[in-house]
C-alpha cells in the first residue's frame, strides 16, 4: 500500500455511518425531479430539492432541450475560447445580462465553476477579498486560488465587515463576495448596508444569486432587485441548476470586467462549453418565470405557511425568510438519524453537517417548490413532528 492510500484508508467515517444505517448520501432516485419522486421502489415526498420553481420537468421546458439537442446536437466538442462558441450561447449571456440589468454576461459550465473561475482572478497580490463566513463552498474554493489577501467577516455582521475594510489598504482594490440567499439557512445578505460599505470604503461588490433567481425580486431577478440595488452590485452571478432547471451559471457585469474575464477565467477559457440543451433549458425557464408570476407567488404563499407551521410547532428555523427552511438538530448523529427517520416516514430532506455548517449548527434542510401542494406541506409537518416528537426535538 502506498503512503497516499495509506493515509486515505484511515477515513473510515462514511463506513461506520453506513454500519449504523443512516447513511444519507447518494442516496438513488429512480423518477424525474418532482413534489413526490421514487426510491427503491417507494414513493416519497421531495422536500430537499433546489428546482424552486418546479420547472425540471415542465412540458415546455423539456421540448426546448429536445430542439436544441436536434438543431445543435448533444455538446460543443471544445470551449467556449477556441471551438465552442453557439450562437445561442451569445444570444442567453445578453438575454441574462438584460434580465438583471448589467451591460454584459459570461456563461460557464456549472454554477461551481463560476465563482471558481471569477473570484480566482479579478484581484491581484495586494489586493483584498472580503467574505461572509457562511458564504458557499466555490466561493470560498475561489479565493482560495487567489493570490490576494483574504478576510472572512462574521455572517451578516455589517460591524465586522468594516472592521475588516479598515484593514485594508485604502489605495488597493477590494472585492466584497456574498451570498444573496445562503444556501443553508436561508437567510437573505443585508445588501443595502453592504452596498453602503463598500461605497464608504471604495469596495466592489460581487453577489452569488444562486438561490434568489426565481425567488426574490421582480419577477424572479433575485435579492439584488429585490433590494433595487442591482446597479450598485459591480457583479451579479447565478446558477441554472435551481430555479432553470438544468445546469451552468453566468456573471453579469459590465462590458470592461467582461471583457477580462472572458480572456482571463481559467474556468470559462479551459472548460467545455454549456451543451445545446442545457441552453435551451434556460432559455425555456425563463420565458415562464417572467411570464407567470403566479408560480413565484404560489412558491411564496406555501413557503409562509410552511415558516408558520415550523414556528407553531416550536422547531429552530433561525432567521430564514425564503423557501430554504433549516431545522437546526445541532447533533451530527441525531442529524443523520432525523433524516433516515422521515425517510422511513416517506419524506425526502437533506441533512446539513461539517463541513458544510459548523459541527454545532447541523440541521435538516427543508426546501420548497411552486409546484408543492398545500396539503403536500401539511403531510410533511405532520412527518417532521412525529418524527421531532419523538426524539424529543419538540
Amino acid at each position: 500500500m502506498s503512503l497516499l492510500q495509506e493515509k486515505l484508508a484511515k477515513y473510515t467515517e462514511p463506513q461506520r455511518v453506513k454500519a449504523s444505517g443512516v447513511y444519507p448520501y447518494f442516496r438513488e432516485m429512480g423518477s424525474d425531479q418532482d413534489t413526490e419522486v421514487t426510491m427503491n421502489g417507494k414513493k416519497v415526498l421531495m422536500f430537499g430539492s433546489n428546482a424552486y420553481l418546479g420547472l425540471t420537468n415542465h412540458p415546455k421546458v423539456k421540448e426546448a432541450a429536445i430542439e436544441m439537442t436536434r438543431r445543435y446536437g448533444t455538446g460543443c466538442a471544445g470551449s467556449r475560447f477556441l471551438n465552442g462558441t453557439l450562437d445561442i450561447h451569445v444570444a442567453l449571456e445578453k438575454r441574462l445580462a438584460a434580465f438583471v440589468g448589467k451591460e454584459d454576461a459570461l456563461v460557464y459550465s456549472t454554477g461551481f465553476q463560476t465563482n471558481l473561475g471569477v473570484i480566482s482572478c479579478l484581484t491581484g497580490h495586494e489586493d483584498y477579498i472580503l467574505w461572509d463566513e457562511l458564504d458557499h463552498a466555490s466561493i470560498i474554493e475561489g479565493k482560495r486560488l487567489s493570490f490576494s489577501h483574504d478576510f472572512k467577516f462574521r455572517h451578516n455582521d455589517m460591524v465586522s465587515l468594516e472592521k475588516k475594510l479598515r484593514l485594508c489598504n485604502p489605495d488597493k482594490i477590494k472585492l466584497i463576495v456574498v451570498d444573496g440567499v445562503f444556501s443553508m439557512e436561508g437567510d437573505v445578505a443585508p445588501l443595502p448596508e453592504i452596498v453602503k460599505l463598500a461605497g464608504q470604503y471604495k469596495a466592489s461588490v460581487m453577489v452569488d444569486e444562486a438561490h434568489g433567481l426565481g425567488v426574490f425580486g421582480h419577477r424572479g431577478r433575485g435579492v439584488c432587485d429585490h433590494f433595487g440595488v442591482s446597479n450598485q452590485v459591480d457583479l451579479i452571478m447565478g446558477t441554472f441548476s435551481k430555479s432553470l432547471a438544468s445546469i451552468g451559471g453566468f456573471i453579469a457585469t459590465d462590458s470592461a470586467t467582461a471583457n477580462w474575464l472572458r480572456h482571463n477565467s481559467r474556468s470559462f477559457i479551459f472548460s467545455a462549453s454549456l451543451p445545446p440543451a442545457a441552453v435551451g433549458t434556460v432559455n425555456a425557464a425563463l420565458d415562464i418565470m417572467e411570464n407567470e408570476p403566479e408560480r413565484i407567488q404560489h412558491l411564496w404563499d406555501i413557503t409562509n405557511f410552511a415558516l408558520r407551521g415550523f414556528r407553531e410547532m416550536g422547531c429552530e428555523i433561525g432567521h430564514t425568510c425564503s423557501p430554504i427552511i433549516p431545522l437546526f438538530i445541532r447533533d451530527f448523529d441525531k442529524t443523520l438519524l432525523v433524516t433516515r427517520m422521515l425517510w422511513d416516514e416517506g419524506l425526502f430532506v437533506n441533512p446539513v453537517v461539517p463541513p458544510a455548517v459548523p459541527s454545532a449548527s447541523t440541521l435538516i434542510r427543508f426546501s420548497l417548490m411552486a409546484t408543492h401542494t398545500r396539503e403536500q406541506v401539511e403531510i410533511a409537518l405532520t412527518m417532521i413532528q412525529k418524527v421531532f416528537k419523538k426524539l424529543n426535538l419538540i
